[in-house]
């Protein structure tokens, strides 16, 4: 009978989602999140004429749809929604968020558009070239690269089209550390003055990579001619070290693309603070 009795408070207990609420004792992350996604593909016409040129916005935005800290969920929902569309939108829900800032995108396109495109229709420009200057995009995709324990990275990926030869992309991370719900920068990660020598690895690192020897070479190569080679807060963590993420133009021609340097654990040891004790769990 006590067994019966046990058995179903069990029953009961998780009917009731005090398993969930407990997240922490069957899910060793910290908050036991949940995450979910809010997917949109709209496109706009001129004028609303489907003859006309448009604009096309695809966002797919992840966020935390349960957790078993509230206050933790809306903080990281809060930076999220800053990191991806703004500080303007960072109070809102998820959903209102991407419906605000869709409806904003295309009421701006049209906008700032119709009286130009009517303009030069009027002036007959050509409108093979009007379809290349008037047809617009922008793309947004966020994930959660990774979660584990007190540690989450957040992918942000942006796109944008607004004429002319070629768009824009940029890749953007948050690390997130969930007991200070704070981003981790650098200055969290190494000791005091630690950026000559940090450089100096990320210089290595990238004629290892390359198999080149010099750093006149990664130079002739066209690496360091855009921009300094130097470590950026544009980084994410990993089981395999620290990735240093750099855009188009950061440190190389459009041409070259982003470009990623890993570092190993084991290459920036000597430099890690007392405070990078959150390292331990991503490389367990």
């Amino acid at each position: 009978m006590k067994k019966q009795t046990v058995s179903l408070l069990v029953l009961l207990l998780a009917a009731s989602g005090f398993f969930f609420s407990c997240g922490n004792t069957v899910n060793k992350n910290a908050g036991a999140l949940e995450f979910d996604s809010i997917q949109v593909n709209e496109t706009a016409h001129l004028f609303g004429d489907t003859a006309k040129p448009a604009c096309n916005i695809t966002i797919s935005f992840a966020y935390i749809d349960r957790a078993s800290d509230v206050r933790l969920k809306d903080s990281l929902n809060a930076y999220f929604l800053s990191l991806c569309f703004g500080d303007r939108y960072m109070a809102m829900t998820p959903e209102e968020a991407v419906e605000q800032y869709t409806g904003k995108y295309i009421g701006d396109y049209r906008n700032d558009l119709e009286p130009m495109y009517k303009k030069d229709e009027q002036e007959k420009e050509d409108e093979g070239s009007m379809e290349a200057w008037y047809s617009y995009y922008k793309y947004i995709k966020s994930q959660v690269q990774l979660y584990t324990k007190h540690l989450l990275v957040y992918r942000y990926r942006y796109e944008e089209f607004t004429g002319g030869a070629h768009g824009i992309y940029m890749t953007t991370f948050l690390n997130m550390d969930l007991r200070t719900l704070s981003p981790i920068r650098l200055d969290d990660l190494f000791v005091s003055d630690y950026e000559g020598a940090l450089t100096d690895l990320l210089w290595n690192q990238l004629m290892a990579d390359n198999k080149v020897a010099t750093r006149q070479e990664l130079e002739d190569l066209g690496y360091a001619t855009t921009g300094n080679l130097e470590p950026t807060e544009n980084f994410y963590l990993s089981p395999e070290g620290i990735t240093f993420y750099y855009n188009v133009y950061d440190i190389a021609p459009y041409v070259m693309g982003p470009v990623q340097i890993t570092l190993p654990y084991e290459m920036v040891q000597h430099l890690l603070s007392d405070g990078s004790m959150i390292l331990n769990e991503v490389r367990e």
